[in-house]
Parts: structure tokens; C-alpha cells; sequence
């Protein structure tokens, strides 16, 4: 399979998908080779693709200029949530398959990023699409190029990518998630800081409606206080403190 992406720039389906964990920092996934600001500089400077716009954020995807795969990638979360109802009509989308990705060409390309999530029941996974018309059409492909994260695909456009159990990958930063199964209450946690955090209850917190502030105290307690899971606690935390301090009385 032959996927396509925007300018019309085109990478082939191989076998190898990257062996890397993703990392969830709750708002981006990564999976890349470094681990700082500065390697990642150094990471971006050998390697082509997408990247980062004075302008934009688009999503980033990097290729190896000697072999021409993919070596790395980061995906921005929207901030915007498709409802329960919208979100359900990707319950029958295919099994994803394994696989790396091989550029045709060796240059750089945009990417837009994505601007609508689609959550699971739960947020056992997470869907991220260009835009609710996607769901038109069935999907025709789900590539999975690193553990539990894949593209989607429809008409062999990449149209988007889904994060199956992303509480197991939440972590801080550039560091690797822990490899320990998550607590239950994590699980409870990363969905109420979703809501948090995207389109309409952020709106709702920044109206300071006393429901959706008083939803920001409790989780913002709660993820200070848990003494166990610490590490996928204090990566919520980081999404949700800033609010607080601004929001909580």
C-alpha cells in the first residue's frame, strides 16, 4: 500500500514498524530517538519530513535521508472532541496492521494536523482525524507504525491516527512511560482531565461555571494526593495545574 499525504508527497507501507514505546504526554504522542530539547534539535536537523512552522503546528513525521524510513514522529491532540454519538461510527473501523513507512521521495512536506478527537468509552482509544467529514466514508486502513499507534486511512490519504490504551503510555516530557500496568483510579483520572482539557468543558472552566471549576479542584486534589502510579500522576498533573491555579479559588 502506497499512502499519501499533503503536496501530494507519497511513502510506501513496509514491514518494520517502529519498536519505540510511544510517549503520551496527554496532549502529544511521541515516539522518537531522543531524549531532550537538544537532541531532539539534532534529530530534526539529520532527518526530513514534516516539522514545525513559524505559523503552524503541523504533525511532525521524520525520515532518515539514507534509507528513507520513518525514524520518528510527534502528533498534536486536538483540542476539539467529536460527540458520543459522532465518535461511535468508528466502532467498525479494520484491525490495524503493522507496518513502517518507506518516503518516495527525500524532501520536506506539510502535514495539518489533525482538529477533531474521537474518544472510546473509557478512553480505551483515541482517534484523532482531520475532520468530522472523514467519517463519511469507511476507513479504509489502519497502519500501526509503532505500538498501539496507527495511522488512518481512507482512499490511501492519511487521514488521521488513533492511540489504542493510552493511559499505559502517560508520561512527562521526553521520559519513557512506565512499563508497570496503570492504577484503576489513573484510568478515571486521564478521562476527567480530557474533558478538562478539550472543547466544551474547557469552555465551561473558562466561563468559571462552578460545576466544571469544582470538576478542575477535585481532580487537581486528587492527582496530588494519589501516592501510588506517581509518574502517569504527575503527567496529568502537569495538564491540569496551570488551570487550576488560574481557575480555583
Amino acid at each position: 500500500m502506497k499512502l499519501k499525504f499533503d503536496d501530494n508527497w507519497r511513502a510506501m507501507v513496509t514491514d518494520d514498524l517502529l519498536n519505540t514505546v510511544p510517549g503520551f504526554t496527554g496532549k502529544s504522542v511521541h515516539v522518537a530517538p531522543y531524549a531532550n530539547a537538544v537532541e531532539r534539535e539534532k534529530f530534526l536537523e539529520d532527518t526530513f519530513g514534516s516539522q514545525k512552522l513559524l505559523w503552524d503546528t503541523p504533525d511532525i513525521l521524520r525520515f532518515d535521508p539514507a534509507g528513507q524510513q520513518l525514524v520518528g514522529l510527534e502528533f498534536q491532540l486536538p483540542e476539539e472532541s467529536a460527540s458520543a454519538e459522532e465518535s461511535a461510527r468508528l466502532s467498525d473501523q479494520p484491525t490495524s496492521r503493522p507496518g513502517g513507512l518507506r518516503a518516495d521521495e527525500t524532501r520536506d512536506f506539510p502535514h495539518r494536523s489533525t482538529t477533531v478527537l474521537c474518544r472510546a468509552p473509557g478512553d480505551t482509544a483515541l482517534t484523532c482525524l482531520r475532520d468530522l467529514d472523514v467519517l463519511t466514508d469507511p476507513i479504509e486502513a489502519r497502519i500501526e507504525i509503532a505500538p498501539d499507534l496507527a495511522l488512518v486511512v481512507q482512499h490511501s490519504d492519511v487521514v488521521g491516527w488513533s492511540l489504542t490504551n493510552p493511559v499505559q503510555y502517560l508520561t512527562t516530557g521526553f521520559t519513557e512511560p512506565d512499563p508497570d500496568p496503570p492504577a484503576p483510579a489513573t484510568h478515571r483520572l486521564l478521562t476527567e482531565c480530557l474533558d478538562l482539557i478539550t472543547q466544551p468543558v474547557i469552555f465551561e472552566v473558562e466561563d468559571r461555571e462552578a460545576a466544571a471549576v469544582a470538576r478542575l479542584r477535585a481532580v487537581d486534589d486528587a492527582l496530588r494526593n494519589q501516592r501510588y502510579d506517581r509518574h502517569r500522576a504527575d503527567a496529568l498533573l502537569s495538564l491540569v495545574a496551570n488551570m487550576a491555579e488560574h481557575y480555583v479559588d
